[in-house]
């Protein structure tokens, strides 16, 4: 089955059924998803800042948040070294570059809704 590399802002759209959240479902449907290890301290840091908002919702983000193991998302340990490096030629937080290295990496497409980051990978040759 082939793979996509999903990010932090596509899995939150998904989860948390924010605009955009229909166009990610489409273009990962059928797909095996990976990401770095990274990406499930990302999605817990949206749905942090989401309760901090709306503290009534507490509860029904949380749920939603324990949905990210049900996405069967592989992880990808990436060398912060390379992040590092990747940051640095791209313009990007390792954190970003993290997602650049592992669609690099699987030579997968990434599936994002940050901007800078999908023009970013695309000129990383992904």
């Amino acid at each position: 089955m082939p793979i996509k590399v999903v990010d932090a802002s596509a899995v939150a759209a998904v989860l948390f059924v924010e605009p955009g959240a229909d166009t990610v479902a489409g273009r990962i449907e059928g797909f095996e998803l990976a990401c770095p290890t990274l990406l499930p301290y990302e999605v817990a840091s949206v749905c942090g800042k989401k309760i901090r908002r709306q503290p009534n919702l507490r509860r029904e983000l949380l749920r939603s948040l324990l949905n990210l193991a049900r996405m069967g998302i592989t992880e990808h340990a990436v060398p912060p070294t390379d992040a590092v490096d990747l940051a640095q030629r791209l313009e990007l937080t390792p954190h970003d570059a993290a997602y650049v290295w592992v669609a690099r990496f699987l030579d997968a497409e990434l599936v994002t809704l940050d901007r800078k980051l999908d023009r970013a990978c695309r000129s990383a040759g992904r």
